[in-house]
């Protein structure tokens, strides 16, 4: 899809909402007063040392991020945690500060509004969604609300079960597979008019936006950024006799959709990460398509 330029925000104060993470280092010290971290701090343990280099990065990007919306007089709603939901419909902009987690797991409250990712401690966290990092966040937070930082539309998916919406907001992957990673789940794939029973770890199903990701660790094509296709990708298929199976991998075109009949008795369907998820039964039935609604992305790189 052709980039277009961010509308100008009116006048008035700019609604923005501002998402930050929660740092594993102030859950697990801070918050639950954890003992054994305690030791391992008190130990001098590499693992922690690099916990809290993490974090201080963090805090100091989010200090940075705040005094630029002050200076902007943006009306800000924080919210601590990216599991947190809030409704963006009025929203003139959205901001994350974290790493892609914390972005896509902010974008499932996301519509219409535009999200600008600041990763906020790139010497410890993947960052592909963030559009700006710590030290340059402010000029792109003002960007962003001028309306002059690059815009980049991608495609969503959506997803039922037993014809009922899951989710409609997929940015980068959906992932299927029994409770229990060392069970063998099972399950049947339709694709247009053919029928496949499979056994594997589970697949991998999402937008061209997660085609870097466990798709292409599983195996999977890097799809074009601005792509409509969404890609499946079986996870370690279980076939004894040595056959390949006819959908390992597929590309699903826009207008169609994958159905797959689950077979497991105790599975799970992730979107986006552990945070959004729901059960699947033995006979449940699942459909993946394109949603109709995707996700405006400010200062995306179009490198791959």
């Amino acid at each position: 899809m052709a980039e277009q330029p961010l509308a100008p925000a009116q006048r008035r104060s700019p609604r923005v909402a501002l998402v930050v993470k929660r740092t594993a280092w102030r859950i697990y010290r801070d918050e639950r007063k954890d003992p054994r971290i305690t030791r391992l701090i008190e130990a001098g343990d590499a693992a922690i040392a690099r916990l809290k280099a993490s974090h201080e990065a963090h805090e100091q990007t989010v200090r940075e991020v705040k005094a630029a919306l002050d200076d902007l007089g943006a009306r800000v709603e924080i919210l601590a945690g990216a599991a947190q939901s809030f409704d963006a419909g009025d929203l003139d902009l959205v901001i994350t500060v974290g790493g892609d987690g914390t972005l896509l797991s902010a974008s499932h409250n996301v519509g219409d509004a535009p999200i600008l990712g600041i990763n906020s401690a790139p010497g410890h966290s993947v960052g592909f969604f963030c559009g700006a990092t710590s030290g340059d966040a402010a000029d792109a937070i003002a960007k962003a609300l001028r309306g002059s930082l690059r815009r980049t539309v991608l495609t969503r998916m959506q997803v039922t079960v037993n014809d009922k919406l899951a989710t409609a907001r997929v940015l980068n992957d959906a992932l299927f597979c029994h409770v229990s990673p060392a069970a063998t789940s099972r399950y049947v794939i339709r694709l247009g008019k053919a029928e496949e029973e499979q056994k594997s770890s589970g697949f991998w199903i999402g937008p061209a936006a997660g085609s870097t990701a466990a798709q292409r660790s599983a195996g999977g094509r890097v799809l074009p950024l601005t792509s409509a296709r969404l890609q499946l990708v079986v996870r370690e298929p279980y076939t004894p006799h040595g056959e390949e199976y006819r959908f390992r991998h597929a590309l699903i075109q826009p207008g169609s959709s994958l159905v797959v009949r689950s077979k497991t008795h105790d599975a799970k369907l992730f979107f986006d990460g552990p945070i959004h998820s729901v059960n699947v039964g033995f006979g449940d039935v699942m459909e993946f398509t394109q949603a109709p609604q995707s996700l405006t992305i400010l200062g995306l790189s179009a490198k791959r």
